[in-house]
């Protein structure tokens, strides 16, 4: 399937501004929240925000800047923790106040950020605190001798 932007590019090339774009949108979004007062007291905002736009838009699959019930699904099952149809519809429901069918980035950001609790904002954190402890030690083992062996 190819994808024509303003009927000049196809396929990968067309997919790579679709991105870029959307990188640009997004950087956009955490300027803003660099700016403001209330997560001034943030502890590493910038590196946080950077995280959050890596992980929003591995999972934004339409590249619309928001993320539908089927990413959200792609993504449960991506984290190791499948949902059903209903929890995901309660998971957006709870990230967007009820307002909105899709979880939009400023959603997004303002979910991992706040003090509530939300089902999708604690998959997030344990699935970042799984990729830290699971560390293998680099390079080749110790060497041993026979007397230590069992």
């Amino acid at each position: 399937m190819s994808v024509a932007v303003g009927n000049r590019f196809q396929g990968g090339k067309a997919f790579g501004l679709l991105k870029a774009r959307q990188e640009k949108r997004l950087e956009e979004i955490n300027r803003e929240f660099l700016c403001d007062q209330k997560f001034s007291d943030e502890e590493n905002l910038p590196e946080k925000l950077a995280a959050f736009k890596e992980k929003y838009m591995e999972f934004d699959l339409n590249n619309e800047g928001e993320i539908d019930l089927m990413s959200l699904k792609r993504m449960m099952e991506k984290l190791g923790v499948p949902k059903t149809h209903l929890e995901m519809k309660k998971m957006i429901s709870e990230v967007t106040g009820g307002v909105s069918d899709t979880i939009s980035y400023r959603d997004f950001v303002n979910m991992m950020l706040g003090k509530r609790s939300a089902v999708l904002k604690l998959v997030m954190m344990f699935e970042g605190k799984a990729h830290e402890s699971s560390s293998k030690p680099a390079g080749p083992p110790p060497e041993r001798d026979i007397a230590s062996l069992p």
